[in-house]
């Protein structure tokens, strides 16, 4: 574990812990006064962009942004996936601009012409590489400034509509619709802004949105009381309830595929670099995995020859039969085979229940779709 990630863990241990320590009170005490400064720079900013103290920047077709309120784990991959997927379907150019978090390139490049992928994960991102695998057809295009990347996609692949992956506080870019999702499991990113909560900006900023989606609304324990929280947040906007359904598992490297059905009754090491990583393990257990271990690390972690010999040894310690992980996780994982133990890639599609007629009509676009991941 780096420095890097024993900082993060211990942050998030202090912002956590019901019963924290003398340092742990005092990193909270320091986040929390963090979290007001953060706080009023947001408030600023946003201010400047409302009275049009700062340019925004129209593209000449469609756009239409995928993001949310908390850093990181409330399911816009998969979103977007199904939003594009359907506008493909429907015979429309789609174009997908997101900023290829931790990637190592600069600029505004093209990761996907629809046809070849250019990039690797190290150069645009996991995300960015894993929308290009599953949406054939779909143009895909990375970069911290969104209005250039836009314009990249726009001169490249001329597209009627650019769906921009979280782009909610990108606001020098245009938007025609926003739509907002929020994770049904931790709403409110334990009520702070970042770094003491998981906050971007306050709840208020949902009176931007156009429409907003609940998303893992079957893994809610109040999901009534979020629903209304979120409309006196954001009073008319349509609310529309999202679940993640497992439909496919294949094995990484041959792509040999199983029925999802196949994991019950399995002995599994689930091995995942999300923000979420209790969904991905409570997904397991409800398709009836015996998970007999976990290993988890931070969100886009680069695997490297020493977490395939940790991967190893715990699979080979807990006696699993499968190695389990996420698809997101599996552009990143080389398809070794630790020590006879394969390695299976669950899927994931999205299904959008009460109130996706309302978001339809409130956005313009199909969200009803089934994604390709």
């Amino acid at each position: 574990m780096t420095v890097r990630d024993r900082l993060e863990a211990f942050a998030l241990h202090a912002t956590q812990a019901e019963s924290p320590s003398a340092a742990e009170r005092i990193a909270r005490g320091t986040l929390a006064a963090v979290s007001l400064v953060y706080g009023a720079g947001v408030r600023l900013r946003n201010a400047g962009y409302d009275c049009g103290l700062f340019p925004v920047h129209r593209l000449p077709c469609r756009v239409v942004s995928v993001g949310n309120l908390t850093v990181g784990g409330t399911g816009k991959t998969p979103t977007v996936m199904t939003i594009a997927a359907a506008l493909r379907a429907a015979g429309e150019r789609v174009c997908i601009v997101l900023r290829g978090y931790r990637g190592a390139g600069t600029g505004a490049r093209v990761v996907s012409d629809g046809r070849n992928i250019r990039l690797s994960w190290r150069e645009a991102g996991d995300e960015a590489v894993l929308l290009a695998q599953c949406l054939p057809g779909v143009p895909v295009v990375v970069g911290a400034d969104r209005v250039a990347t836009g314009r990249l996609a726009i001169a490249e692949f001329r597209p009627e509509t650019i769906l921009l992956d979280d782009g909610f506080q990108h606001r020098r870019i245009h938007r025609d619709r926003d739509l907002v999702l929020v994770d049904a499991t931790d709403p409110f990113g334990g009520e702070w802004l970042l770094p003491r909560g998981r906050l971007r900006e306050s709840v208020r900023g949902l009176r931007r949105a156009d429409a907003i989606l609940v998303t893992r609304a079957d893994q809610a324990t109040d999901l009534e009381g979020v629903v209304r929280r979120l409309a006196e947040a954001a009073p008319g906007r349509p609310i529309a309830r999202g679940t993640y359904r497992a439909c496919r598992l294949r094995e990484l490297g041959s792509g040999r595929g199983h029925a999802v059905t196949a994991i019950r009754g399995k002995r599994v090491l689930a091995v995942s670099g999300i923000a979420n990583p209790h969904g991905f393990h409570g997904t397991l257990e409800r398709l009836g995995a015996v998970l007999v271990d976990r290993v988890v690390f931070r969100d886009h972690h680069p695997f490297e020859s020493n977490d395939r010999r940790r991967i190893a040894g715990a699979a080979q310690a807990s006696g699993a039969e499968w190695i389990v992980t996420t698809e997101k996780d599996a552009v990143r994982l080389v398809p070794d085979d630790p020590d006879g133990v394969p390695i299976l890639v669950l899927g994931v599609d999205l299904e959008v229940g009460g109130g996706a007629e309302a978001i339809e009509s409130a956005l313009g676009l199909p969200v009803k779709g089934r994604s390709s991941a």
